[in-house]
């Protein structure tokens, strides 16, 4: 199996490139043959704001470059992760001029979205959603706060959405969860070509005891994360536990603020995975107040791994991810008095408490190892490459190495 990765880094790592790294490792350990071809964000900066605009809708130097790479060195699948701005759906037209099947992942919302999120001023926003043309997005400058940034980002999706790019040049949509599927399928993205794969955790650490006495909040430091409504809930716990927060951006002087004000609160910066693995296996429970569609929640997983309940709010993908009362609580979005309320109950039942940890534990097991991931990837592309549709490429079964196809 020759695998070519396509993806578009971001200027600050994250949660998807830490999920395109993975999924890289997991199919080199297995034995395939990966190829990478990267864009960076950092490049932006040499690139004037129109040439990046022109790009995002179509870039002829990926399209070139492509064909001639999948030219020269035969690929079974194109897997394309992230294609913005600097990629380009180019790049899926490319990989189907050669003849080569596409999957593409679908980590947030910008196929249906200017501001990839579906979330606005502070709460879910939908007003983009199913449109041909996404007005409203630009109307309201979502992308950056820009009217003109939005603008073309809103003529790429039209673009592509005229051209069909997505019903003719990509045989699979993967979504992280069923919520995620449901949007795509309501922003008219093609119902019998998405399928479901979660993310994983590609080095287990294996499950710790919880015996520090703290709560944990890990991730991006921005509103639509719910950090507001986390330090708003903290002081109604009057005490009973402390919380510490791991992670940087716009909200960094929140959190600081935060710190300094609440001798309960202690913000952490940015950390390695080592040091929020061990964080993790020792917190008593991973909070996760997110106020939009979070597509997954990996953070939650990764507290599953190491046997740590999360209290999550109920919306978007941490709602399917979090069972309420098995592997965590679940708590009403942009309420820190429900946040406050459930986080009580959580450490005034200790009994319960113990028990979600072997569930998250037996959770995490059951659904999101490497092992049972790398299975789920190669049913996707055995799908992908039986794709019956005229010119949709080669046919070539691979098998499985070292784990069944069988999903």
């Amino acid at each position: 199996m020759k695998v070519l990765f396509i993806h578009n880094r971001y200027s600050i790592k994250g949660g998807e490139e830490e999920s395109f790294e993975a999924e890289i490792r997991l199919l080199q350990d297995m034995g395939h043959e990966v190829g990478v071809y990267e864009e960076t964000n950092e490049r932006v900066r040499e690139l004037r704001r129109s040439q990046v605009a022109l790009r995002a809708i179509w870039s002829r130097e990926v399209y070139r470059e492509l064909r001639s790479r999948l030219s020269r060195s035969r690929y079974d699948i194109v897997h394309v992760q992230n294609f913005f701005p600097l990629i380009s759906p180019a790049a899926h037209h490319a990989a189907r001029a050669e003849g080569v099947r596409v999957v593409q992942s679908v980590r947030n919302y910008r196929l249906l979205c200017p501001a990839a999120t579906l979330f606005r001023q502070g709460r879910v926003c939908e007003d983009c959603l199913g449109k041909a043309v996404p007005w409203p997005g630009v109307l309201h400058g979502c992308y950056r706060e820009s009217r003109a940034g939005t603008a073309s980002v809103g003529a790429m999706i039209a673009a592509h959405r005229a051209l069909r790019t997505w019903h003719r040049k990509v045989d699979l949509f993967v979504a992280l969860t069923g919520f995620v599927r449901d949007k795509l399928i309501a922003g008219g993205l093609p119902a019998d070509r998405i399928v479901v794969k979660p993310n994983f955790v590609h080095h287990d650490r294996g499950a710790d005891r919880g015996e520090g006495d703290y709560a944990l909040f890990v991730g991006r430091l921005s509103p639509e994360k719910g950090l507001g409504t986390l330090l708003q809930a903290w002081p109604h716990l009057a005490g009973r536990i402390e919380l510490k927060i791991a992670g940087e951006g716009p909200l960094a002087g929140a959190a600081r603020e935060g710190a300094a004000l609440s001798s309960g609160v202690q913000w952490l910066g940015r950390l390695n995975q080592v040091e929020i693995a061990e964080l993790m296996g020792n917190a008593r429970f991973l909070v996760c107040p997110s106020e939009w569609y979070e597509p997954f929640g990996r953070v939650a997983i990764e507290a599953f791994a190491r046997g740590t309940p999360v209290l999550a709010s109920d919306i978007g993908g941490l709602a399917e991810l979090v069972e309420h009362g098995r592997t965590g609580r679940l708590f009403r979005p942009g309420d820190p008095s429900d946040l406050a309320r459930q986080a009580l109950w959580m450490l005034d039942h200790p009994a319960e408490l113990a028990g979600m940890r072997n569930a998250a534990r037996i959770e995490f097991e059951t659904r999101y190892t490497a092992e049972r991931n790398y299975a789920q990837l190669l049913a996707i592309y055995n799908r992908a490459l039986d794709d019956p549709r005229p010119g949709a490429g080669r046919l070539v079964r691979p098998v499985p190495i070292g784990a069944s196809s069988a999903v």
